[in-house]
């Protein structure tokens, strides 16, 4: 099916924004824009539902750049349809500060919904917003009104569908018959480094026929089609009881003299050869950043067709609101990240005995969980024992999305991004949970948590050595430095009930994310009735009289242990302060004064215990300090037997201050 003469100078109009773009920073891939710019003009125009002026309008359609190497595409878009993006800032493109960095930001550029880049973690988000649509719709939606009701599309290519998170993804939108999300595929048959049948030859249909998904595949003569692009996702969106997958066959770099070859992805096209691009599509060859006044005129109506739904979604929403206004507060609230008034906050007392403090984060969870609708999630198949399972919230499944409980089955890295697909779609605050050592499935989808501020939680139990009978395998020991080196990432780790109360608290209360928090599966000791400043990120458990003459210093479980030892130490004459520090993040922003009154600078003499790696400690025991730790890999056995080998013991400890410190008895 032949385009009209109109929509291939459209067309052409995205392609050579895109790709004068990437010629002007000398750096940026070509070829997506170039080959995918057809199926994303006609998704743009004539399906996706927008609006510029309003980036954060809830009821818009969600369009994620999976392959977000091609974000000059994405860019281009944006400033033909009237969003604040300008032909400044694509001329801009991935330089210092400008809006359109090298790939897409969540909450950098008006109209990014997703941080993308590295492949697969976009096909994932898009099933996070469409489980968010989902739910949203379930609860908020009735018989006279629909206020929720959007599609989630995404635009995905070869490397998406190598990376393993993928299938993950893929599997588990299929099985929730997530019916509103759409992946486009921008089959090209070409990678970075050579042909895809190097390495991938997946039969891609087959793949998602089996995963559960409703299939289409455009070939090669259509695949510029807007036609035959258009017909494809209108039977899409009709699909209502799959998630729908189009393959759309293109060519890598359409029209250039490396069209169809490697040459085309990742690097600019150099003035010939774009001048040579020009003159095949019937482009100017100058000026660059060319835009027929009548091609902008008519993108920027198809801008404003958005606005005109937004209103028309505006009078139905007042109408829904003046009929359910306790609903209405409440989805209101939810999506500017405020809470309730009041959350029924559980007290910790020494009565509740020694509990763990994966327990005890179960028991703050279901505490507020009524009072708190917004709070959805689940674990890697693990909820019995991660302690996070809502009770009485239901499960999110197909014919129950109104369920609050997600599972997600044995898929840390799928969980994670989908996590951050639900943060970022508004309206919901996700947590995901997994056994501390499994962080190391979900790291790449918790680094992008970071990079975008996703207000998410993430609950990491059976925390250390400690596991115990399940061995190294199981035993976290270089997990807690991977997180605390991670920009953005609050962590967490309590060393009670009433810490770990606290945590929750923190993490629930704030507008940004994410946090994690890290938690014990043997059980631990109450160590009082306190104020625990946690939102200090320190502060002075036991204290001596006096300047001590040693400070022991620790996190988690091994407070208790840092407890024990100082009265070791203080039966035999020896001043110790201990502090329990919960989170170096949090510690790090108090000022130089509360930092100064907890580790003063004048006790040189400070040992820090922790059951993980040791590496960072030195910022707060000093130069003239010591780190105990565990820079090994663990042990199989019981924890007890684990402790008496490594020396994670109040006597070990107090031997190794008094020797390593030549610390006189009084």
């Amino acid at each position: 099916m032949q385009n009209s003469p109109e929509d291939d100078q459209r067309i052409n109009a995205i392609r050579f924004l895109a790709v004068d773009a990437v010629q002007k920073a000398n750096s940026g891939h070509p070829g997506l824009p170039l080959g995918a710019a057809a199926f994303a003009y006609t998704l743009w125009t004539r399906h996706l539902k927008f609006d510029p002026k309003d980036p954060q309008w809830p009821d818009r359609d969600r369009f994620i750049l999976s392959a977000g190497h091609g974000s000059a595409l994405l860019y281009a878009l944006l400033y033909l349809t009237g969003y604040d993006v300008s032909l400044d800032d694509l001329k801009s493109f991935r330089q210092l500060g400008s809006k359109t960095p090298g790939h897409p930001e969540a909450g950098h550029t008006p109209g990014v919904e997703a941080t993308t880049g590295p492949l697969g973690q976009g096909v994932a988000n898009a099933v996070g917003m469409a489980v968010a649509e989902a739910h949203l719709g379930a609860v908020y939606n009735d018989a006279d009104a629909t206020i929720v009701d959007h599609f989630t599309y995404a635009l995905v290519g070869d490397g998406d569908l190598m990376e393993g998170i993928s299938q993950e993804a893929i599997s588990f939108a299929g099985h929730l018959k997530l019916g509103k999300l759409v992946v486009l595929y921008d089959d090209n048959k070409v990678s970075l480094a050579g042909p895809t049948d190097v390495t991938f030859t997946d039969d891609a249909i087959a793949r998602f026929d089996a995963s559960g998904w409703h299939t289409q595949f455009v070939d090669i003569a259509e695949g510029n089609s807007v036609a035959a692009v258009d017909q494809a996702i209108s039977v899409a969106k009709n699909v209502t009881d799959r998630p729908s997958f189009i393959a759309i066959r293109t060519h890598i770099g359409y029209g250039s003299p490396v069209q169809d070859t490697f040459k085309a992805h990742g690097s600019p096209l150099g003035v010939e050869n774009l001048k040579k691009t020009k003159a095949e599509l019937g482009w100017p060859v100058e000026p660059d950043f060319f835009v027929p006044d009548d091609v902008l005129a008519w993108f920027r109506e198809a801008g404003e067709k958005g606005a005109r739904a937004q209103a028309q979604w505006q009078a139905t929403y007042a109408s829904w609101k003046a009929g359910h206004p306790e609903l209405a507060a409440q989805l209101e609230r939810a999506l500017r990240n405020d809470l309730p008034a009041a959350l029924p906050w559980p007290a910790f007392t020494e009565e509740n005995g020694n509990v763990a403090t994966r327990e005890a984060g179960g028991a703050v969870m279901n505490a507020i969980a009524g009072a708190l609708p917004e709070l959805v999630g689940g674990s890697a198949d693990l909820d019995p024992s991660t302690n996070t399972y809502l009770k009485g919230c239901g499960d999110f499944e197909p014919g129950n999305y109104s369920g609050r409980n997600v599972h997600y089955g044995v898929r840390e890295h799928a969980m994670a991004a989908i996590n951050n697909g639900i943060a970022l779609h508004g309206g919901l605050l996700p947590f995901c949970a997994t056994f501390f050592n499994f962080s190391d499935y979900l790291k790449p989808a918790l680094r992008l948590s970071a990079l975008s501020n996703a207000r998410c939680i993430y609950v990491f139990t059976h925390d250390s050595i400690f596991v115990g009978e399940d061995g190294p395998t199981h035993e976290p020991i270089e997990q807690l430095a991977m997180l605390r080196a991670t920009p953005n990432v609050v962590v967490v780790r309590p060393a009670d009930s009433l810490e770990t109360l606290a945590a929750w608290k923190l993490a629930v209360e704030s507008k940004h994310g994410p946090w994690a928090l890290v938690l014990t599966r043997q059980k631990v000791p109450f160590l009082g009735a306190r104020n625990a400043a946690v939102d200090r990120g320190a502060y002075v458990l036991v204290d001596c009289e006096g300047t001590p003459d040693l400070i022991l210093i620790g996190s988690g479980s091994e407070v208790a242990l840092a407890r024990d030892a100082a009265k070791i130490l203080a039966a035999g004459g020896v001043a110790t302060r201990v502090v329990s520090m919960p989170s170096w993040e949090l510690f790090d922003r108090q000022s130089e004064a509360y930092r100064e009154s907890v580790l003063p600078s004048a006790v040189t003499a400070r040992m820090s215990v922790e059951a993980a790696a040791t590496i960072g400690w030195s910022a707060y025991v000093g130069t003239r300090g010591y780190a105990f730790g565990i820079d090994h890999f663990g042990a199989s056995a019981p924890a007890a037997a684990i402790a008496q080998a490594f020396g994670f013991t109040p006597d070990n400890l107090a031997q190794i201050a008094l020797e390593r410190f030549a610390l006189a008895k009084r």
